[in-house]
């Protein structure tokens, strides 16, 4: 490893992976740190994501697509099911992924574009010189080292301690952190082209258990609550109630906890000589926690605001600012909504759950667009007008 780059980027995602390809493409000498010794180990993902959106990043390969699924199925507190197809599924429906794999996948792509990889290799903490990010320090394999950079990237996820040390607000309040337990199931029935989700406060308060394929009987089966919503009771311990309801006798051979981010876009992105990208930036949608696609547009944007900058020897907090604009141009309108309809759904009674998902059984969802959904449900359920029409 050497002692100057002219990006840095901290932490081997999706997100940090595509910002370090596209930076290499420009020509510029990047490097890229992961602080465990292998990339893509552990996951923690619930690891759907969306077809045409990926596509935009990685030819698809059957190496690390362990399923496609063709739609969701939505199950209210009573058991009532919605069917949706793929379109209106959103963007964690298309491909279920072998995050091991695919996550060392994009980091190939970032190696062979020219970036060095270095893994069980730690940022410890910034250098920063007359207000502005230079390099990082760090540890790798047990050694302290310095690697000074033009621009450093954190792509270090929801913990973003790379955030935190250039001075960038990243605290999250409880009400905007899902916590989250998985299990990799075996041996149990399942529908092998469809994402399912439960809903219920019972079930999981502030959040939902999904189900996705993995194979034709195995799948990830995991749930996320709202960290406001904790009483004593941790998502795992709902999560085994679920898995004594739902599947009695399937066989648990992984088990994987974390948090996503529930809170909508920072504030704030860059600042001088460094931007975040992925979760470290919040990008994830609120709504349903999925990160991967808007992590990977975010790290594209990075790479090539930070090429651009980097060409007019220009890295300050003012020329940075353009990531910030642009992220939000491509994400912000979304995110913002989804947002709000977490702030709603969150707030909603398992009975009014229920109504509405009974006053949609039968619809054809077949060329239905989000709007048009939303109208149907408002004209079926008038006394919800007002707090569904706020949200778009």
């Amino acid at each position: 490893m050497k002692s100057a780059y002219d990006v840095i980027v901290v932490g081997a995602g999706p997100a940090g992976s595509i910002a370090a390809r596209t930076a290499a493409e420009h020509g510029l000498d990047v490097l890229l740190i992961e602080k465990r010794q292998e990339i893509g180990d552990p996951v923690r993902c619930a690891e759907g994501t969306g077809k045409v959106g990926l596509m935009q990043f990685m030819d698809p390969d059957p190496r690390w697509i362990c399923a496609e699924v063709t739609g969701a199925r939505i199950f209210a507190p009573d058991g009532t099911c919605i069917e949706l197809s793929e379109k209106l599924a959103g963007k964690e429906v298309g491909y279920v992924l072998e995050r091991k794999i695919f996550d060392r996948a994009v980091a190939k792509t970032a190696a062979k574009a020219g970036a060095e990889v270095q893994v069980k290799t730690q940022a410890t903490s910034l250098i920063i010189e007359n207000g502005t990010v230079c390099g990082i320090r760090g540890k790798q394999r047990g050694d302290d080292f310095e690697a000074r950079a033009k621009v450093v990237v954190g792509a270090d996820g929801i913990e973003s301690k790379v955030g935190k040390w250039a001075g960038i607000n990243t605290t999250l309040k409880p009400k905007d952190i899902e916590t989250c337990a998985q299990f990799l199931v075996t041996d149990i029935d399942i529908k092998a082209d469809s994402c399912d989700f439960y809903l219920g406060n019972e079930r999981a308060p502030g959040g939902y258990v999904w189900v996705f394929p993995k194979g034709k009987r195995e799948a990830n089966v995991g749930l996320g609550m709202l960290g406001s919503r904790f009483n004593g009771k941790h998502p795992i311990d709902y999560l085994r109630e679920f898995m004594a309801w739902r599947f009695p006798h399937g066989k648990v051979i992984e088990t994987v906890v974390g948090a996503v981010p529930a809170s909508g876009m920072l504030k704030q992105l860059s600042t001088g000589g460094l931007v975040l990208v992925g979760d470290a930036g919040r990008v994830s949608d609120p709504i349903t926690g999925g990160g991967i696609y808007n992590g990977m547009v975010s790290g594209r944007i990075a790479g090539n605001v930070i090429a651009d900058a980097i060409k007019a020897g220009d890295v300050s907090a003012k020329k940075l600012q353009r990531y910030d604009r642009e992220v939000r141009e491509a994400l912000g309108k979304m995110l913002d909504r989804n947002y709000k309809a977490k702030e709603f759904v969150v707030k909603t009674s398992d009975e009014v759950m229920n109504a509405v998902a009974k006053s949609l059984v039968g619809v054809n969802f077949e060329n239905m667009s989000v709007p048009k959904l939303l109208k149907e449900i408002i004209t079926r359920n008038p006394g919800l007008f007002v707090e569904l029409a706020g949200l778009f």
